[in-house]
């Protein structure tokens, strides 16, 4: 990890500009322009406003998702990564990098340590890492290649929860129809080639290379429970009428009123 801080501390600012910004949306969403007051407006709010929690939003990774129970649906996926602790990231997945790319999901990563503790049913709903990283279609643009090495050497033995919300990647324009559950690869020929060579392509990089560059790192043990898609265990949201998560699964303390909110009529 030393190592790690030494390679990247001094290019910080030149990381901030690399590996973005080759990739557009799927999608062009409907809507008139901007009005210049908007403009205005969002010009203010950039420069004022604290965005701390997006701040830390700060490793890139690039890799490809498909829905669970439909493999043939798949899409590249651009996360942008916080690292809360030692043992758990969360990420926002974006269609593309460039200024108009399209909010298309989360996705939570946790350690092993972690993921041993989840119930039996839970642990239906993650994946594992270990091909996406071993394969190289997992990358991380525009990083050193030791960092990028070392980063991977963590991640190999995550899981990964990933719910997508809008799905550019079926050319729906607006954020419509039901959140899906996805999954990532497990083995070779199951991400299409012509997906892997255009991203390749882009970032200009090898996946093949990748994967030899990560021969050293071993190769991490799967809970058995992880990846239950290959078992024919698929799980998937559906739309319903019945609020019963919402009602009764989600019943937390109520949210406390601050002192000015309590001094309103």
């Amino acid at each position: 990890m030393k190592r790690l801080l030494v390679v990247v501390a001094p290019l910080l600012l030149i990381i901030a500009a690399c590996g973005g910004g080759n990739t557009s949306s799927n999608v062009q969403s409907p809507g008139s322009e901007k009005t210049t007051k908007d403009k205005l407006l969002n010009t203010g709010a950039d420069l004022l406003q604290s965005k701390t929690p997006l701040s830390k939003f700060n490793t890139y990774l690039d890799g490809f998702h498909f829905y669970n129970g439909n493999m043939n649906a798949q899409m590249e996926a651009h996360h942008y990564v916080n690292q809360l602790n030692e043992d758990l990231y969360q990420a926002v997945i974006f269609d593309g990098n460039g200024k108009d790319a399209k909010l298309m999901g989360v996705e939570y990563i946790i350690t092993p340590k972690l993921f041993k503790n989840l119930s039996a049913e839970e642990k239906k709903l993650w994946h594992s890492h270990q091909y996406e990283v071993k394969s190289g279609t997992l990358i991380a643009p525009g990083i050193p290649d030791v960092a990028e090495h070392e980063l991977m050497e963590k991640l190999v033995s995550t899981y990964g929860k990933t719910i997508h919300t809008w799905h550019t990647d079926q050319q729906r324009t607006l954020p419509i129809g039901a959140p899906m559950v996805m999954m990532g690869s497990t083995k070779d020929g199951q991400i299409k080639q012509e997906l892997i060579r255009a991203r390749d392509e882009r970032f200009k990089v090898s996946t093949e290379q990748i994967k030899k560059e990560r021969a050293d790192i071993p190769m991490p043990k799967v809970d058995p429970m992880a990846n239950a898609w290959e078992h024919g265990e698929i799980r998937q949201f559906t739309i319903s009428t019945h609020a019963d998560s919402a009602m009764h699964k989600h019943q937390g303390p109520p949210q406390q009123a601050t002192k000015k909110q309590t001094n309103v009529n």
